[in-house]
């Protein structure tokens, strides 16, 4: 009887579920019997642009207007429901945008490690497994009435400074990684059926375009900011994700940025716009505003006389959607004054509808398209979890680990001989520091004190600072310590959070907050057995003073690593894992504040000046850490299995015919170095084949990543970086055992160098190839075909 009972309450429950699902959401367009089930933008078998033409022609202008802002309108004549565009999931589903609401079915979704620890595993495989678990819970959630399918993800700005707050959100300083992540990504996010005339699972969408990496510092904020940036830079560094993004990626949006680039805001820019995102990469899909950066470039850079004149603006540049009310404010008046035409309001619609479209917003229920079984049981589902702790493992650098008694490091830990860990500091029970920003409600937490708790036989836990700012002199420091002492190995977890580095605050320091550092050199110096500090952050940390601690044996960072992140951090830390990652930003000393302001854009080092340029591309004074560094409880070698010494650039169409006495097509430095436009060059199929023989030559299987970075000939185009990562591959190998990964570097993409003015050129000459302790060179020469 009772368990009739139950049933008939879950029954009921179920019922309930089900019915106050359906009640928050609108009726499906499309539907059967409904007003516009006959006309032809309900008619699958007619192509996306046609239906959205349809849709857009059926519309009155004001009707028109209110669909330009995140929060559109429902057109009910036509049994078109309203739409909240603003969804976010950059590590995971998360409610910071309107267009996601947890509770219920769904009170929360799988947390994967903040972006910046995600680009450390230097996994592109990886990148887009989260990507198709984050697109399961999203559609998930979508059925049931709780999000959008238009989610404002990924963030593929470069981490050009290492106080930025919103660094921790990006893939990091370096264009090809940055590249490859938001391809990766977003592929995982979209699924995109490309025989079906590109159906989509969601729509994601790159941002910030461009430039953007200041948020509030010096008495400025990206609200009032104008990026001065060089050609060149714009070419080689900051658009080159975004240009993967829609490229590679096939993204189905674009977001615009706050600040102004070069006296234009980006939202206004048609040159970007219409001319760089829409005719040069070919989006195929909507350029959306940062929210309310219509209104910014009106109210805060007065970069218009009126109200009106902005909204006309953008709409002419070619924006198609307004995170914020502007366009529904200020468009009908903006075309009742002929600031603006119709057609460029149909434009836009065609734009974002179409991209409705290629969702099956227009195909009535969704529960009978591809996705329709996808439910509440796909939401923190066990494999997604696991997906999680594996992707925080991978994420986790190992920086220091000095030599122990027998000579190996001193991690990984053993339990038998450390039975008894301390485990102090403010982040030792993190739950909610350790998802970064932008996230949702995790399916649950693992602390690294219930991580460490696993392993040993007694986790003591002294947290060591009140919180992270571990400021004024009621610290409990000195508990701390006396835990240190009394046990056989301590886990010192500290770091930042997002009171210290968040969107709207970047940082004035690059040291630890507060009296974080007093603390681990005072654990460190009482410890009874070695010391292992553990670092959560977004952004990189000064930390020469635990780097030349040798009471200190081993660091490890782990950025923002997600729901399980304290699991993961045991798991490296007693050798369960073997770590692989690497950083994929520079870790600066202090001193680089005071001759870089975050003002200057500039990527190029200015020796007149002072000025010590950015990036391990262009910076060569000290480093804390350097970009790429990476420690493993193995060794691994590397052979160059084939790569070719020579490879010939053919010129294509009619520009070999116009060669004279020089190289057709082709600038001269002042050394005498050539190098051809790729423009100009055959580039389809040309590529240097690089066949890497990786031997793991230590006692413990590990994963590795091999780096192939490139130098071009010497003085052949003016500011060519130093050198720059071209390619790179995650491989497995087993204690003892060699594997061969196969490379390719496409010629006009990875041995190109933009010059001063943005124009991509193919340096004539010797290239160097570096993949860890190899070099290899390879003669670019030039075929002169029809000469």
């Amino acid at each position: 009887m009772r368990r009739r009972a139950l049933l008939l309450l879950l029954l009921l429950l179920a019922a309930a579920s089900a019915l106050s699902a359906a009640a928050a959401r609108a009726a499906f367009a499309c539907a059967p019997g409904g007003p516009a089930t006959s006309l032809p933008f309900c008619r699958r078998s007619l192509p996306a642009r046609a239906r959205a033409r349809d849709l857009v022609s059926r519309l009155t202008r004001a009707e028109k207007v209110r669909l330009l802002v995140n929060n559109a309108a429902g057109v009910p004549r036509l049994g078109v429901a309203g739409y909240e565009w603003w969804s976010e999931a950059l590590h995971g589903v998360s409610d910071t945008g309107p267009g996601v609401r947890f509770g219920g079915a769904f009170p929360g979704a799988t947390a994967f490690p903040q972006v910046i620890g995600a680009a450390a595993a230097l996994n592109a495989s990886l990148w887009e497994l989260v990507g198709r678990a984050v697109s399961d819970e999203a559609r998930a959630m979508y059925n049931g009435g709780a999000a959008g399918l238009t989610f404002w993800s990924p963030n593929v700005n470069i981490f050009r400074d290492p106080r930025w707050g919103r660094g921790q959100e990006t893939p990091g300083e370096d264009p090809a990684v940055s590249s490859r992540y938001a391809a990766a990504y977003v592929r995982g996010l979209q699924q995109q059926d490309r025989r079906s005339g590109g159906g989509l699972k969601l729509a994601a969408c790159c941002k910030h375009f461009t430039a953007y990496d200041l948020d509030r510092w010096g008495g400025t904020d990206r609200f009032h900011f104008n990026a001065i940036v060089a050609p060149q830079d714009l070419e080689d560094t900051f658009n080159a994700p975004f240009r993967a993004c829609v490229r590679d990626g096939g993204a189905a949006a674009v977001m615009c940025s706050y600040n102004q680039v070069n006296g234009v805001p980006t939202c206004a820019d048609q040159a970007f716009l219409k001319g760089t995102i829409r005719r040069q990469w070919g989006l195929d899909g909507y350029i959306v505003s940062d929210c309310d950066s219509v209104g910014v470039l009106f109210r805060d850079q007065r970069y218009t006389r009126t109200a009106e004149d902005a909204a006309a603006a953008a709409l002419r540049a070619g924006l198609d959607l307004d995170c914020g009310p502007f366009l529904a404010q200020y468009t009908e008046p903006a075309l009742a004054a002929g600031k603006l035409s119709d057609a460029d309001v149909d434009a836009a619609l065609l734009n974002t509808v179409a991209v409705q479209v290629r969702l099956g917003m227009f195909d009535g229920d969704p529960a009978a398209g591809p996705f329709g079984h996808l439910g509440p049981r796909d939401v923190c589902a066990p494999p997604h979890q696991e997906l999680a702790l594996e992707a925080a493992r991978q994420s986790v650098v190992l920086l220091k680990n000095d030599k122990g008694k027998h000579r190996a490091g001193v991690l990984p830990l053993r339990p038998a001989a450390h039975r008894v860990v301390a485990v102090v500091g403010p982040h030792a029970e993190a739950t909610v520091a350790m998802i970064g920003n932008y996230a949702g409600k995790p399916c649950r937490y693992t602390t690294p004190l219930r991580g460490v708790a696993g392993y040993v036989k007694q986790a003591v836990h002294q947290a060591g600072c009140a919180d992270v700012a571990c400021a004024g002199g009621q610290q409990p420091i000195a508990a701390a310590v006396d835990a240190a002492r009394r046990a056989d190995a301590t886990i010192v977890v500290a770091g930042l959070d997002q009171n210290v580095e968040a969107e709207g605050l970047d940082r004035s320091s690059l040291l630890l907050p507060g009296r974080q550092a007093e603390l681990i050199s005072a654990v460190a110096k009482a410890a009874k057995g070695p010391v292992v500090l553990v670092l959560m952050s977004g952004g990189p940390i000064d930390i020469a003073f635990a780097l030349n601690d040798p009471r200190i044996a081993a660091i490890l960072w782990a950025g923002y690593p997600g729901q399980a992140g304290g699991q993961a951090i045991a798991d490296v830390i007693f050798g369960h894992h073997n770590p692989g990652g690497k950083l994929p930003m520079t870790w600066y000393p202090q001193e680089y504040l005071q001759k870089a302001p975050m003002t200057n854009m500039a990527m190029r080092a200015n020796p007149k000046t002072g000025y010590p340029g950015r990036t391990y591309r262009f910076y060569t004074g000290p480093t804390i850490l350097p970009f790429g560094h990476g420690l493993s409880y193995t060794q691994f070698t590397h052979s160059l299995a084939h790569a070719p010494a020579q490879l010939t650039v053919q010129l294509a169409g009619g520009h070999a015919a116009s060669a004279a006495a020089s190289l057709p097509n082709a600038t001269r430095s002042g050394g005498g170095a050539r190098a051809v436009r790729v423009a100009h060059a055959r580039c389809e199929g040309l590529a240097v084949p690089v066949h890497v023989d990786v031997r793991n030559v230590g006692g413990r299987d590990g994963a590795h990543a091999v780096l192939v970075y490139h130098a071009a000939p010497r003085g052949a185009v003016a500011g060519a970086p130093a050198r720059q990562l071209v390619a790179f591959e995650k491989v497995h190998v087993p204690a003892g055992g060699v594997a061969r990964l196969e490379m390719a570097v496409g010629v006009c993409e990875g041995l190109s160098v933009a010059d001063r003015d943005g124009v991509r050129r193919i340096p004539v000459g010797e290239h160097s190839l570096m993949i860890g302790e190899l070099t290899h060179s390879v003669t670019i020469g030039v075929e002169q075909l029809g000469v």
